[in-house]
């Protein structure tokens, strides 16, 4: 079944979860106004699984069962799949800011992997638990929080270390039928309009900290969970052109000696897998972030052309407003483009999923959460000081003021001052106001702050195969004086690294992109 916006409102009064949202207990998550933007948002991922123009990229196969799912909740199969992905949270978060069910998609991708590698290791049954719940979650259409940072503590210590071992979730009991969790996860997206939450690791762990590596699934109002979160967005505010109908709420998640039954486990105490999974994730949803937050630059491509145009220029004549333009669409597309990379140089996995390239995927993830301040920067050149100078709303009604504000605030002649006044105060929301702030901060830290990005770049960057390269180069002109030439089979150079060899999925699609 596939669900649209109106039916997953609806859907989410089945749920009675505890929820509080500025200090106010909430009575009904679909009617709260302080969450509508937030629904919205994750709406838009369901509305477009059924528009004509958008459905072969907004649903998929699911290999597994052979049925018809949401992009949101696919396992990735294939090369394709990945571009598809990619495409579609470019689509959905380029009309709501953040569609944020994309997460779930991360989530069921890394665990997927992780749940075979640890059946394969340890001679669990994890992944067959695991597909039955992916089955249901599908067929149900569900959007799935994912509960993964934790709230950590002293972050000198290890989880084990900690004076309250609350700051992170770990198992706190293991019975016959299922396990009891306890502890807090900080950072929720969308936490109080989730079905369910998919718990999972957000560090690697030793062996001594084995209780804190579990992954399992929990309903939103399972017995024992509070979610204190933050409103969605700037809702009911005239000025938020765009936050007052899009936006998102975070939740910190606290757990209470919460029961799960042991079909709903995925990982409990198998702790290097439990770091396969942080890592198989962040991959994932880096991927992701990218096609997210391109979808954020064409909201900024869009609002600057249309002040330009408002306020009288032309990029085709005045350069400096060409040159700002243009360094946006070159940050928006160059992180992009590292998105499509990692879906052609994907590399398939043991479970029979293929995850994007990671170097690819961090690169992309690096360049837009330290380049979205400079996007914010170029919106501002380009829409020029009135954003921030604006009068506010009310006075667009103001009989005793409306005249004189039409007078000095409009631009060019054949433009109303009222269509001048909205698209600055677009670009406002988008850039200047508390929900702006906010949505940097994310791009900065979400899914990982930048040293985790750097690390795992050079972790998995081929840098021997370029040092190897140089040596056999200097080695050329001196051979005969036996320098250190590698005579390894299937070996390149010098220092014996691998050839490098395209996967065949990806050969494939070049081969079929040039012919």
């Amino acid at each position: 079944m596939l669900m649209d916006a109106a039916a997953y409102r609806e859907s989410l009064r089945a749920y009675k979860p505890r929820v509080f949202v500025d200090g106010q207990h909430v009575e009904s998550v679909a009617d709260e106004p302080l969450l509508l933007p937030g629904i919205n948002g994750v709406g838009v991922t369901y509305d477009f699984a059924h528009h004509p123009d958008h459905i072969p990229i907004m649903t998929a196969r699911q290999g597994t069962s052979g049925k018809t799912v949401n992009r949101m909740l696919h396992i990735n199969e294939t090369s394709t799949d990945l571009l598809y992905k990619l495409e579609a949270v470019r689509l959905v978060c380029k009309v709501s800011g953040c569609a944020q069910r994309y997460l779930t998609h991360d989530a069921l991708n890394g665990i997927f992997q992780a749940t075979k590698r640890t059946d394969d290791a340890h001679g669990t049954d994890y992944h067959q638990r695991f597909l039955a719940y992916l089955h249901e979650v599908q067929d149900k259409d569900l959007t799935l929080g994912v509960a993964m940072t934790d709230a950590k503590g002293d972050r000198s210590k290890r989880p084990g270390q900690q004076t309250n071992p609350d700051v992170y979730v770990h198992i706190t009991e293991r019975r016959p039928d299922g396990i009891v969790i306890r502890g807090t996860k900080a950072i929720v997206t969308g936490a109080p309009y989730m079905h369910e939450f998919l718990v999972m690791p957000c560090r690697s762990h030793t062996a001594e900290d084995a209780d804190f590596a579990v992954c399992c699934a929990v309903p939103v109002d399972a017995p024992g969970v509070t979610i204190v979160a933050r409103r969605a967005g700037r809702p009911g505010e005239a000025a938020a052109k765009f936050s007052a109908k899009y936006g998102q709420s975070t939740g910190v998640v606290i757990f209470e000696d919460v029961f799960v039954p042991h079909d709903r486990v995925f990982l409990a105490g198998e702790h290097e897998e439990g770091g396969f999974l942080t890592t198989s994730y962040a991959t994932h949803h880096r991927h992701s972030c990218i096609g997210a937050r391109a979808g954020f630059g064409d909201l900024l491509i869009g609002a600057g052309a249309l002040m330009i145009e408002a306020n009288g220029l032309d990029a085709d004549r005045h350069g400096h407003i060409r040159e700002q333009m243009v360094d946006l669409i070159t940050i928006t597309e160059s992180f992009y483009a590292c998105g499509v990379a990692a879906s052609v140089y994907c590399e398939k996995d043991p479970a029979g999923s293929v995850m994007p390239d990671t170097v690819f995927s961090n690169i992309g993830k690096l360049l837009l959460a330290t380049k979205i301040y400079d996007m914010h920067k170029v919106a501002h050149y380009v829409s020029g000081g009135l954003i921030v100078a604006l009068p506010g709303p009310d006075e667009d009604h103001n009989p005793e003021t409306k005249a004189s504000l039409a007078a000095v605030l409009g631009g060019r002649p054949d433009i109303p001052m009222e269509q001048r006044m909205e698209v600055s105060r677009f670009i406002e929301d988008l850039t200047v106001s508390n929900q702006s702030g906010w949505y940097s901060v994310i791009s900065l830290h979400g899914g990982g702050s930048p040293e985790a990005m750097k690390r795992e770049i050079w972790r998995n960057y081929p840098v021997m195969e370029k040092v190897a390269l140089v040596e056999s180069l200097l080695d050329r002109g001196v051979m005969d004086e036996g320098k250190r030439v590698s005579k390894q089979p299937g070996r390149c150079c010098a220092t014996g690294c691998e050839v490098p060899k395209l996967p065949e999925a990806n050969v494939a699609v070049l081969n079929s992109a040039a012919e």
